[in-house]
């Protein structure tokens, strides 16, 4: 009985921690190329990531161009259009 009880109350304070944990964070790290007030430019290899920014954004250090830094964001959608499935044609009836 009291493994059953720890088992469950183990269970249910898994499921409390994932549930408060929030978006999934992720992170860029590489030299700043350009610094705005609503975005910043991090050079990935060959590649760009321009990541948003606002007023909230903490910013730990000296942000500008050349500095290295990492980046932690997450994704979150700011809009969502639902299209309709296409309707498939009623397959024809056999004689």
């Amino acid at each position: 009985m009291k493994r059953c009880l720890l088992a469950l109350c183990a269970a249910l304070l898994l499921a409390t921690v994932s549930a408060a944990a929030g978006p999934i964070q992720y992170q860029v790290t590489g030299p700043v190329l350009e610094v705005r007030d609503d975005a910043i430019v991090v050079q990935k290899g060959s590649e760009k990531w321009e990541i948003a920014r606002d007023k909230a954004t903490a910013v730990a250090g000296d942000l500008k161009v050349g500095s290295k830094v990492t980046v932690y964001y997450t994704m979150l959608a700011s809009k969502v259009e639902v299209k309709e499935a296409p309707k498939t044609p009623a397959a024809p009836k056999k004689k």
